[in-house]
């Protein structure tokens, strides 16, 4: 039996279109609703507090709505997360180590000033200290997100000449994501005016160095 949000198969049917077959046809208006109703609740009550019951009511829809997309609230705030990691991001390319950094450092520090990210990811910090489970999701999450544009500026670096063939990939992550997330997510205070430049320079000059 097919099911679906609203009245999703209904609408189908009147354009003349077939639902897939004991599929749920999830309308994209809802989910959209659904996320914005997210940072609302992440705004209002934080992590801890926040509930798939508050999220739904916010939505002005069903908790089924929500289940059909997301396992536990944990997971729909990790998708959110993963988006205000840089997840997806393309890999810079402006044509040279320190070009590309800044450009990275700039997008990631954009994300990381978001209202809910400076709110949600010290919450999830927090949870992670007392839950195994949102540690690993967590750390998974913003470390995948992390690790392939990392990898994608280093191996052009690599192609270039501009580092050594064989570099650690591992330290280099650590070095060119370490210090930003320091001072946007554990510090939490205005970067001074510069700091970005200064941070590509330093950095390239760190990871030529290893």
């Amino acid at each position: 039996m097919t099911t679906s949000d609203g009245g999703a198969g209904r609408t189908a049917r009147q354009q003349g279109k077939r639902a897939p077959a004991g599929a749920a046809v999830l309308r994209e208006d809802v989910t959209e609703a659904i996320r914005t109703a997210v940072f609302e609740e992440l705004a209002a009550v934080g992590y801890a507090r926040m509930s798939i019951e508050g999220i739904a009511r916010r939505a002005g829809v069903g908790k089924t709505a929500v289940y059909r997309r997301w396992r536990s609230k944990l997971h729909l705030v990790l998708d959110l997360v993963s988006a205000l990691a840089v997840q997806g991001l393309p890999t810079p390319d402006t044509g040279s180590l320190e070009g590309d950094l800044r450009l990275l450092y700039e997008v990631t520090s954009r994300a990381l000033r978001h209202p809910v990210a400076s709110q949600v990811i010290p919450d999830l910090q927090a949870e992670a200290a007392r839950n195994p489970e949102i540690e690993a999701a967590l750390q998974k999450t913003l470390r995948e997100g992390q690790h392939g544009v990392a990898s994608g500026i280093v191996a052009q670096a690599v192609a270039r000449g501009e580092l050594r063939e064989g570099v650690n990939e591992e330290l280099a992550l650590d070095l060119m994501s370490g210090p930003l997330y320091w001072r946007a997510v554990v510090v939490r205070g205005e970067l001074p005016k510069g700091y970005l430049g200064v941070l590509a320079t330093a950095t390239t000059a760190a990871l030529k160095a290893l």
